[in-house]
């Protein structure tokens, strides 16, 4: 089939119904990897109206909630991080599995087939059940998974805290698919998959009786999330929680669950969410002694050392006392405003490129994916009012300017163009950095 081939319209009504994987096969088969839709970049605005949804429920149900707090921009931002490898290529997943079905396919499923369909999703949610046991249990895969986790709040906001170095490894739990399954319908229940774990993460939904017994739900995965000691390494199904059940980590839903890494990193500074436990390999690899300790350091559990099991003592992780906070920093009227302002400006250079990438220079490509990680940088230093804060931002301002300046970014979505130019006032914005923030250090 030609690359040209035209992408599938998809109603509103089945974008909504692909989000709880109930679209059937008779309309999500695709004979072609062209024609699937993008279900992810079409759900953008019912992952909108889901948050908002989630704050009345909270607001009716009288919790306590803010929205759009530190973490939730942190959320934001380990998301927009996440997509910049799809905005400079092909989905490594994809890209992978076409290149097994291709060269080493040893039987070919009809695309149109329903059993072909139902296939696909088991073994989908297999294979993610497998990655998602591996990345708390092997090290090196933990580094790129601990950026999920590292939220000390539960809300659909956190679904999108995503890493971007997972999905160089997660590729590789699927290809065996790849041996019969055509690619078409891989992408799509791919897609649904993620998906369809967007909307357990809430408070809002207590049980769903008969259904926890087969599905991953809302209760079954605030357990996943917790640190509470009963909660490690519990619950990794995608859609199904059969899987847990079956290979012994099921864990139900008792204690109040207190959510986060075992040792938080207190930190919204994106780099940081990345890329912190990347550093602790690397420093534990060099002081641990012997080439099989080194070696066991990258591939048994973030809790192992010399002497321990191959996932670690779980009496060494801390007790939860019921009384822990989460670790915020409270922001100044005026600096949360620029946070907010500075953060929807960056949103909207994203979504143009995201948009227009195939339009661009790969000079012009790069210097706004770098922009991007700048300004989301940028943003969580002043989050965690770091000292370093007015030098970053000063920074981050005379690159927006000097990228203005000569072209860089200017709007080439057509969408975008009419609602979302860059004035003067815009720029007066930036400038004003040195006023809120001080003189350069």
């Amino acid at each position: 089939m030609a690359a040209t081939t035209p992408k599938q319209a998809v109603s509103v009504f089945q974008e909504f119904r692909a989000m709880f994987y109930v679209l059937g096969p008779n309309e999500s088969s695709f004979r072609s990897v062209e024609e699937v839709p993008d279900y992810v970049d079409k759900a953008t605005p019912l992952f909108i109206t889901l948050v908002l949804l989630e704050v009345i429920i909270k607001w009716a149900q009288k919790k306590h909630f803010s929205f759009l707090h530190s973490d939730d921009i942190a959320s934001l931002s380990a998301g927009v991080f996440s997509r910049i490898p799809d905005v400079i290529s092909r989905s490594v997943e994809i890209s992978a599995y076409i290149y097994v079905w291709n060269n080493y396919r040893m039987l070919e499923l009809p695309w149109d087939s329903s059993w072909t369909w139902f296939l696909t999703f088991i073994g989908v949610d297999f294979g993610y059940y497998w990655f998602h046991r591996m990345a708390h249990e092997i090290n090196f895969l933990w580094a790129g998974h601990q950026a999920h986790h590292s939220s000390e709040h539960y809300n659909l906001l956190t679904a999108l805290r995503q890493s971007i170095l997972q999905k160089f490894a997660s590729w590789i739990f699927y290809l065996p698919l790849a041996l019969c399954i055509p690619p078409s319908i891989f992408a799509v229940h791919l897609q649904f998959n993620l998906l369809y774990q967007f909307w357990i993460h809430t408070e809002v939904i207590e049980n769903l009786g008969p259904l926890e017994f087969i599905l991953n739900t809302p209760s079954h995965h605030r357990v996943h999330h917790g640190r509470n000691r009963y909660c490690i390494d519990k619950n990794y199904g995608g859609t199904l929680i059969i899987w847990d059940r079956i290979f012994g980590t099921f864990a139900a839903e008792k204690d109040k669950v207190v959510y986060g890494l075992t040792h938080p990193i207190n930190t919204f500074e994106s780099l940081k969410v990345q890329f912190h436990h990347c550093v602790y390999i690397w420093s534990i690899f060099w002081t641990t002694p012997g080439f099989v300790n080194k070696l066991s350091v990258m591939f048994k559990g973030p809790g192992w050392a010399p002497g321990k099991p191959r996932l670690g003592l779980i009496e060494e992780i801390p007790e939860i006392t019921g009384k822990e906070v989460p670790f915020n920093r409270k922001l100044p009227s005026y600096m949360y405003i620029y946070v907010i302002v500075h953060f929807a400006l960056m949103m909207g250079f994203y979504v143009d490129l995201t948009t227009s990438k195939y339009t661009l220079s790969q000079v012009t490509l790069l210097l706004r994916v770098g922009y991007i990680v700048l300004t989301l940088t940028s943003i969580g230093f002043l989050m965690d009012q770091r000292p370093e804060m007015a030098f970053m931002e000063s920074a981050r301002c005379y690159a927006f300017l000097a990228l203005q300046k000569f072209g860089y970014l200017e709007v080439h979505s057509a969408l975008l163009s009419t609602t979302y130019e860059i004035p003067s006032p815009k720029i007066l914005i930036c400038t004003n950095c040195f006023g809120l923030f001080g003189e350069l250090p």
